[in-house]
Parts: C-alpha cells; structure tokens; sequence
C-alpha cells in the first residue's frame, strides 16, 4: 500500500469522477480484505443515490452489498456490532441530515466503546455520508454538520475534495482501526444531473493509495492571504483566488482534508507566511470549524495576523429552498472574493 500525500501525475494513468474514484478504493479494498462489507439504503442494485457504490453489488453480492430498510438506528448499530466483533464495514448515511434518528449509535456506541474498553476492543468502521447545498434540497437535505461530528471524542472525520484525495481518503479510512466518518459534498462528486464542476474529474491511480488521515493540502499557494477551508468550498475558494490574482492579489488556499485530526501546523504555517486570513465553511458560523480555526491562531500567536481574521460561513439559518435564498447563505466564490477585498483593506 502507497502511502500519497498530493496527486502525482507520473502515477495517475487515467481520469475518474470523485464518484467513481471513490467506488473504486471500496472496491480495491474488497478484493483485499474479505471483512469489508457495505450496508445502507440503496447501496444495493441503485449503486447509491450519489453513485457511491455503483457496480459493486453485481462483482461482490448481497452477501457483502446490503441494501437495509429505512431503518437507520438498526444498520448503525448492525455496523458497530460488526466493527467490533472484526469485521470492516462501511455503512452509507444517505443524508448527513438524517443523522439525529441513528445519533445513540453513534456518539454513544461507536464512538465511546474503544474508550471504555480500555482500548481493549476496535471499533474499524466507516461511516459515508453525502453533505452540503446549492441544489435546492431543502433544509432538511443541505446541511453539512460536519462541526457536530468532530465536536465528538472517538470520532475521526474526513471530508475530500477532489477524485485523488477521495479514493486515497476512502482506503485510509477503511484500513483505520477507529471509526471514520467520510463525508462527500454532491457537488465534487461528478454526477451528470447536478451542477457541472471541473475540478470532479482527475487523475487517479489505478493501483491502491493511502491519503494520511489528518494532513491537510495546499491547493494553491500565495503570499498575500490565506484562505483555509475544505470540500465544495476549495473549489470555490481556488475559482475566487484565480480571479483575484488578476487583480493582484495573491492567495494561498489550504485543503483541510481532515478535520479531525486537524492539521493545526498547516494552518499555522500558512498563516505565518500571509498574515491574513479568511477561513470559508459551508456549515454553520455558531460553534464550528470557523471558530476553532480562529482559536488555534490566537491561542499560538495572535501576533501572526497582520489584520483580524475573517470568517465566511452558512449564518445560522436553516438551508432555504428558495434557489436565490439558497445561494444568499452559501459561500459562493463571488462571497470570497468580496471578504478577501475586506481582509486586504
């Protein structure tokens, strides 16, 4: 197993969408291990209403692709009792919005027992789950809540953003021996019915890859401010920086990758160089990533900001319908560009 930390072009022989680079790390690890088995709702012969496990059911079968009824309370459960008695599972949450119906399982079960075994019993499992707006789903279908999940001890969480990070992320968090929660924003997945993104298609290895769990990415480097975020919103993030650099403003744009563990000395590294930051976040402003960010500077050196760190994120209002509301909250690159002029002031 190749341990990759950025895409490298001289082993990437061909392209794939985040959809299928991430089909493809499930299914390498499959054939490797016989323990990896994948259970959810329409995981099955639907491949996954993200196209998260398209074509596995017809090369391993119900046996180890396990379509499970509504019922996500039993299936989390079913995937912690497997995880610890030995086996992998990786187990789909359709919507991170449904979580609140299956959260004993998982804040109380999956992520508690190591710790109160002892560190006696493993708990190797994956939890994959799709995140995040712009589609008009609704507010009950565009969160990303990411902030909730790693406010948890026990927990690790990845979100990737891009086809190389996700196959490699997928295998990592298979392989972990703690429970990962692998989240995919459908916009970086690549799907002909949503919104076109060019960065979804990229190359990847053909042979298995290892991501490090919890090292972040410089997407793009500058010298005049950063710009620290993760998923759909590097995209945004390095379309915004693009347009800036026409106008003379150079930005560095930090792909956090993991949030738990953070990568604390990326964020400090690229501070120090710049001095000025903007950290984007499409989950809620109130107690989140945003705000720790801002506590890791200040509780470092507070001194490395030339002028006070600014924060881009969804204010704390449920997701409209409404496509013109909808896109009012999101943190869209045209957002970026008008906080980076404010941070550049």
């Amino acid at each position: 197993m190749v341990l990759i930390e950025t895409s490298d072009a001289s082993v990437a022989t061909r392209n794939l969408t985040t959809a299928k680079a991430m089909v493809e790390g499930i299914s390498q690890e499959m054939e490797r291990d016989p323990s990896v088995f994948v259970l959810g709702e329409d995981v099955g012969s639907y491949g996954g209403i993200f196209s998260s496990t398209t074509g596995l059911l017809e090369k391993f079968g119900p046996e180890r692709i396990m379509d499970t009824p509504i019922s996500e309370t039993a299936f989390m459960g079913l995937a912690t009792g497997a995880a610890v008695e030995g086996m992998r599972p990786i187990v789909e949450l359709m919507f991170v919005d449904f979580f609140g119906v299956c959260m004993d399982q998982i804040y109380n079960h999956m992520a508690k027992i190591h710790y109160e075994s002892g560190g006696n019993v493993k708990v190797p499992l994956v939890v994959m789950t799709a995140v995040g707006g712009g589609y008009s789903d609704g507010a009950q279908h565009s969160q990303c809540l990411w902030g909730i999940f790693a406010h948890v001890p026990g927990l690790k969480v990845v979100i990737p953003s891009n086809p190389f990070d996700a196959k490699g992320l997928m295998i990592s968090a298979i392989r972990d021996d703690n429970p990962v929660i692998y989240m995919f924003h459908k916009g970086i997945m690549g799907l002909p019915w949503m919104a076109k993104n060019p960065r979804s298609l990229g190359p990847v290895p053909e042979n298995p890859y290892e991501v490090p769990i919890g090292k972040a990415s410089v997407v793009r480097s500058g010298k005049d401010a950063s710009i620290i975020t993760v998923s759909l919103s590097v995209h945004h993030a390095l379309d915004a920086a693009e347009s800036l650099a026409q106008q003379g403003v150079d930005c560095e744009v930090i792909d956090l990758r993991s949030l738990v563990p953070l990568d604390r000395d990326a964020i400090l590294e690229s501070v120090a160089k710049t001095g000025r930051v903007l950290v984007v976040d499409e989950d809620y402003r109130s107690f989140g990533l945003s705000g720790e960010i801002a506590a890791v500077i200040s509780e470092t050196d507070p001194r490395m900001l030339r002028v006070p760190l600014r924060r881009l994120a969804i204010p704390d209002v449920p997701i409209p319908y409404s496509r013109p509301l909808e896109y009012a909250v999101l943190p869209t690159a045209d957002r970026i560009i008008s906080e980076i002029k404010l941070v550049m002031a």
